[in-house]
């Protein structure tokens, strides 16, 4: 199984999310900043490095918000979604596109499988965040 963590980066109301490069696998579709967490990394310092070289971010990382074990065809992966804040701005380092989003705007995007359930649980909750 792999250990995948992203991160959750509000601003006001919206979230961010990227839009995976197409030449990779599941190419085209939407999710969360992050990335595999190397051997000897902790979840924190995986996301820490995967923004840093992804976005361009120094970020903050605070408490998870969930996590979820999803099988594709190809890997199992266990991913950590962890709350977070960013400074600076974010650059497409390696993603095609990247956009904040409102959970209302949640259908108007094609996630990669294994965030629908977060997604969900995103939608339920929309009302305890961004009022920071």
């Amino acid at each position: 199984m792999m250990e995948v963590v992203a991160a959750l980066i509000w601003d006001n109301d919206k979230f961010m999310i990227c839009q995976r490069p197409a030449h990779k696998a599941r190419g085209l579709l939407w999710e969360f900043v992050g990335g595999k967490v190397e051997p000897g990394e902790t979840k924190e310092q995986a996301l820490i490095r995967e923004c840093r070289e992804e976005l361009g971010l120094t970020l903050s990382v605070g408490d998870e918000f969930m996590d979820v074990i999803h099988k594709y065809p190809d890997v199992t992966v266990h991913l950590t979604l962890l709350n977070a804040t960013a400074k600076g701005t974010p650059q497409l380092l390696e993603h095609k596109d990247i956009k904040w989003i409102t959970c209302d705007e949640i259908p108007g995007y094609k996630f990669c499988p294994a965030d629908e359930e977060i997604l969900r649980e995103l939608a339920k909750r929309r009302r305890t965040y961004g009022s920071d």
